[in-house]
């Protein structure tokens, strides 16, 4: 390919309407991410080589739509909502058996294949995305107190997996990672604290109201700022820009974000930024390593299997089969673990391939228990009509 330009960025634009093609499909349900996935692994190095994934300018635009979508997805974790609070208990006890079962597991499949990345692996299978399972469980309108107390659980587990996988991927360089990590929460919180006062003070109304009236897009702005400056923090401490969108986007979830806000950024994130990470991440995967390394096919149907039946374990303290699966639905996590190993060369070849294959294997098992679940709630015929 003769340099990165505005052809490829057109290039990159129309494949990426792949991921919304196929979701389109009723019968399919392919979550938008996978078809992006597949249309990168199509046009990629393991397809037909037309899109570099090593291209610098690629790779810098590609960590700005990686930080975006963790800056989303830290958006999505539900801090303010006060009826959560009487689930975190019994969601957290279950998490943390989840995480027991995940580690064993972990252990068992590094020894099986002979990786020796048992702690990645356990961060994995432990890991829920709530971007992907919540939206499924919202779309069936499931409720209840065990629907309360799973995403109160997903929500841990999202959050617990995301800060713990840069400490997980490279056990030798964990102290460095963790001085990282605990230098992005005092930013933070640093900025919380900022930020709630001037929500007190009603500086933040202010802004919204002039920044709305002369459309300045002036919280986007801010937003931007806000996210680069972490990234830059991040990348100088060593850290994956990851835990600086994620940490960005759980502290204006907690302060509120205005709808204003969540539209701006699911415009540029959803529209652009976001699909040009998933192709980007797609065309860097070397799927053809998995057929020169057969034994990977196996390690990501065991990934995934593991990850279901480490979140099966919220059964021995009664929660529903149904809503046990859907809190194995995993894809941020192990999208992120498939980045940093391409990005640091931490992961044997093939063996990122693996890492979203699992990830596949649970969305397949969350379509199957939504079909289940729908079925299950589907209200009955009324038998005096006609």
């Amino acid at each position: 390919m003769a340099g990165f330009g505005f052809h490829t960025l057109a290039l990159i634009a129309i494949i990426g309407l792949t991921g919304p093609a196929l979701a389109a499909v009723p019968r399919l349900r392919v979550p938008v991410i996978i078809g992006e996935l597949v249309a990168g692994i199509v046009f990629g190095r393991t397809g037909l080589g037309v899109i570099d994934h090593s291209d610098p300018t690629f790779t810098l635009l590609a960590n700005i739509g990686f930080a975006l979508v963790m800056f989303v997805v830290g958006t999505h974790v539900p801090v303010r909502d006060t009826t959560l609070r009487t689930a975190i208990p019994k969601a957290l006890l279950r998490a943390v058996l989840v995480g027991a079962v995940a580690a064993v597991l972990g252990v068992a499949v590094a020894h099986m294949f002979g990786t020796g990345h048992a702690a990645l692996y356990a961060v994995l299978m432990a890991s829920s995305s709530a971007a992907l399972a919540l939206p499924v469980i919202d779309s069936l309108h499931l409720r209840g107190p065990h629907v309360l107390s799973v995403t109160a659980q997903i929500a841990i587990a999202d959050a617990a997996s995301i800060v713990l996988l840069p400490l997980a991927i490279d056990i030798q360089r964990a102290p460095r990672a963790a001085l990282g990590a605990l230098a992005i929460a005092g930013c933070a919180t640093v900025l919380f604290l900022l930020l709630r006062a001037g929500y007190v003070r009603g500086l933040r109304k202010r802004v919204h109201r002039y920044s709305e009236a002369h459309d300045f897009a002036l919280e986007l702005r801010f937003s931007l700022i806000l996210l680069f400056g972490l990234s830059a923090i991040a990348l100088s401490t060593h850290v994956s820009i990851m835990l600086a969108g994620f940490a960005l986007g759980l502290v204006v979830s907690a302060i509120g974000e205005p709808r204003r806000l969540a539209r701006q950024l699911f415009g540029i994130t959803d529209g652009f930024f976001g699909p040009l990470f998933f192709v980007w991440l797609g065309a860097s995967l070397q799927v053809r390593e998995l057929a020169d390394h057969p034994e990977f096919i196996a390690l990501g149907v065991a990934l995934g299997l593991g990850a279901v039946l480490a979140h099966g374990a919220g059964r021995l303290l009664g929660q529903p089969v149904t809503l046990a699966v859907f809190s194995a639905a995993q894809l941020g996590v192990p999208v992120a673990a498939a980045t940093l190993g391409t990005e640091q060369h931490l992961l044997e070849p093939g063996e990122s391939a693996a890492l979203m294959l699992g990830a596949l294997v649970t969305i397949a098992t969350t379509s199957i228990a939504g079909a289940v679940a729908a079925r299950v709630n589907q209200p009955a015929p009324d038998v005096h009509s006609g």
